[in-house]
């Protein structure tokens, strides 16, 4: 059933857009483009492998744009239900620890998109025989 790869597709694109939107709001806050240019963030001096890990979870969201589209049925159902849900909790987090009214906004709307993709994948009902990865 294509239009359920096609949507899991889509929301892990408006996900990934969801973040990008946040990281571009948040150089408008006082001090950040300074912080960043002396490669300190909120106190934190930034090493290149925190920067490493950040690369990687930015990835996460784009690879499955791609993964939603070409892998066989189960194994598509069973990544982004996984997925989703190590996303979700990291978004969690991110709420939890959020100090501003728009990373409020920005984190729960991706939280929104994490659950609409476990809920698609999950309630994917035909899937095929994974043997055509």
């Amino acid at each position: 059933m294509e239009d359920v790869k096609i949507k899991l597709s889509a929301l892990w694109i408006a996900r990934m857009l969801t973040v990008f939107l946040g990281d571009v709001i948040r150089f408008f806050e006082p001090g950040i483009i300074e912080g960043i240019i002396a490669g300190d963030i909120n106190g934190m001096q930034m090493t290149h492998e925190m920067l490493l890990g950040m690369a990687i979870l930015m990835e996460i969201p784009i690879i499955m744009v791609v993964l939603s589209l070409i892998l066989s049925d189960k194994v598509n159902r069973l990544a982004n239900i996984i997925v989703a849900i190590f996303l979700f909790g990291l978004d969690g987090i991110g709420l939890i620890v959020a100090t501003s009214v728009y990373v409020i906004v920005v984190v729960g709307v991706g939280l929104i998109f994490n659950v609409m993709t476990i809920w698609y994948a999950y309630k994917w009902s035909t899937p095929e025989s994974s043997s055509n990865l």
